[in-house]
């Protein structure tokens, strides 16, 4: 257990802010683990988000060249600046969401759960070499599901376009304080080559994953107010709809390039832009 948590929590007489899905990393061997396998170098800058009481930070710091840690919480801001000494860790007060990332090359997070899903897609949007991420375990599945899987979403397709990712740990509840009411797992989490990822309409994605167990034209048709068609365009284009690319699989069998054969016919035949 890593007592220093404890202590600043006594030292400063803390409430961890629920509201800020605040649940400190506790437990030594993860956190060596999860440093360890981002293999940072000291030419990496490394950007951590929301570094709580600063345990992660620590260990980043003792191999990063530089370290960007982005906290919301003023409390946490003004502890980790009184009770550590780094010389290459910059601390930016701010709501990750919000503020632009600096430049980096490796991000390594006890990610706050509610935000998961935003955080991620922000994270996609830069160049990266590695991520190291820790979620709730059921997101976490979620991001590696492979079509078929009862977890298989709109965030599997979104994330495994852009990038390859892999569960490599699950971590109990027992490993945080305060416990949170669900296990967690490590992600990791590099992106795909320019040439290997695919770039697909994100509304061509929500409007299948609306109805997941449904086949895939039925799908369409049930959410064509998502595509942006009026029910006059609809009743037009309703035959097009049919003859879709892998019509009769159901929604969560279809694979990426399954997908993106849909989205290719639509553009096509003028459905989508």
């Amino acid at each position: 257990m890593n007592s220093r948590v404890f202590f600043l929590i006594s030292k400063y007489n803390l409430r961890p802010n629920s509201d800020l899905g605040q649940n400190f990393l506790i437990v030594e061997d993860v956190i060596k683990r999860e440093v360890e396998r981002a293999e940072i170098k000291e030419t990496d800058t490394v950007l951590e988000i929301g570094p709580g009481l600063g345990v992660l930070t620590d260990e980043l710091a003792k191999r990063a060249g530089k370290v960007y840690a982005i906290e919301k919480d003023s409390r946490m801001v003004e502890i980790l600046k009184r009770e550590y000494d780094w010389s290459n860790v910059e601390i930016i007060e701010g709501d990750a969401l919000k503020i632009e990332f600096p430049e980096f090359n490796k991000i390594v997070s006890n990610l706050p759960y509610q935000i998961s899903s935003p955080i991620t897609f922000k994270i996609l949007k830069h160049d990266f070499e590695r991520a190291v991420l820790i979620y709730q375990l059921e997101f976490a599945q979620r991001m590696v599901a492979k079509p078929g899987n009862k977890n298989y979403s709109r965030l599997s397709v979104m994330v495994q376009a852009k990038a390859n990712v892999e569960l490599v740990e699950r971590i109990g509840r027992g490993a945080f304080y305060p416990k949170p009411k669900v296990d967690s797992a490590v992600i990791v989490m590099e992106p795909k080559s320019k040439d290997e990822q695919i770039k697909l309409n994100e509304n061509l994605v929500k409007a299948l994953f609306q109805h997941r167990r449904k086949l895939a034209s039925k799908a369409l048709k049930d959410s064509h107010h998502m595509l942006g068609l009026t029910k006059e365009e609809f009743k037009k284009f309703k035959p097009i709809i049919e003859r879709i690319p892998h019509a009769n699989k159901r929604v969560f069998q279809l694979s990426i390039k399954d997908i993106k054969d849909i989205e290719e016919f639509l553009r096509n035949e003028g459905l989508i832009d």
